[in-house]
């Protein structure tokens, strides 16, 4: 029978679908659902709406959800902002989410969104208004791939006609200069920015993203004592270093026991991501390309 044949059965392994695939397709779905409850045909459906914003009075009412089911919200008299916000995860959620893995990528995400919303809060606390749409998750992401990758171009479309290539460390200062320049001269005094963007907001996803970098990403996050070393000066010569980390020395490594230390670091990127290993694993998995370069 067919079924008896290896390759006409179906339990191969699959690819699990990609944080970043869920994530645009929610954001695609809310923004659908919005339109759909916003339409005269739904009665109830403007009620229901009514409770997704940021406000000061929601939170002062309990209504804590708020900090996160504004950025299911877009502008729907401004059909830019959809196709804004899905081109925005797309060109950086793809650089980013196979470095970060898919657990790390959402909660940076969430976090950011989370923490323009709190920054959001603050700055309107006695002048009020009301706060919608995903900005401050996009930018914390882009803020860490500014970090990982300064110099890396990117090429775009302006307004869909002219090209333009920037680098992320670039455009991450000309929107804190931006954005910064908005807070003051429109949020604080209790004006309305332009296009009506939340630069406190934006600014706060922005500090996310530093955050999450400095303290969670670069030098294995806070706990940097594992990866500290004397200065060379103090260190003794001749002395061999010990094998830290629960691996086995290069030099008492069997092939079997290799490969198992192997398949457990790419399982580890899998789950991960690339940039959770510490050093001793890049240096294993350097060792392994190197003894098959050499078979």
């Amino acid at each position: 029978m067919l079924s008896d044949r290896d390759y006409m059965r179906s339990d191969y392994p699959r690819q699990p679908t990609s944080s970043l695939v869920w994530l645009l397709a929610g954001t695609g779905a809310a923004f659908c659902l919005q339109l759909l409850l916003g339409s005269p045909r739904f009665s109830w459906g403007e009620g229901l709406l009514a409770q997704l914003p940021l406000t000061v009075r929601s939170l002062q009412s309990g209504h804590l959800w708020t900090l996160a089911t504004h950025a299911l919200l877009l502008r729907t008299d401004q059909p830019f902002s959809i196709l804004a916000t899905l081109l925005g995860l797309v060109f950086i959620g793809r650089e980013l989410e196979p470095i970060l893995g898919r657990r790390k990528f959402l909660a940076l995400y969430a976090g950011s969104i989370l923490t323009g919303g709190l920054t959001w809060t603050a700055v309107h606390w006695t002048n009020g208004g009301v706060l919608i749409g995903p900005g401050a998750g996009i930018l914390g992401l882009l803020v860490v791939l500014a970090c990982m990758y300064p110099n890396q171009e990117i090429r775009f479309l302006l307004m869909f006609l002219f090209p333009v290539t920037l680098r992320p460390v670039y455009l991450v200062a000309a929107l804190l200069v931006l954005e910064s320049a908005w807070l003051i001269v429109y949020e604080i005094p209790g004006g309305a920015a332009p296009f009506s963007l939340s630069a406190s907001a934006h600014l706060g996803g922005m500090l996310a993203g530093w955050i999450f970098y400095r303290g969670f990403h670069a030098n294995n996050g806070w706990d940097r004592a594992a990866s500290l070393e004397l200065p060379g000066w103090l260190r003794r010569s001749g002395r061999p270093r010990a094998a830290t980390g629960g691996l086995n020395p290069p030099a008492a490594r069997t092939s079997a026991e290799l490969k198992a230390q192997v398949d457990r670091v790419l399982d580890k990127i899998n789950s991960q991501g690339f940039g959770a290993l510490t050093e001793e694993e890049k240096r294993l998995l350097d060792e392994a390309k190197d003894l098959l370069s050499r078979q």
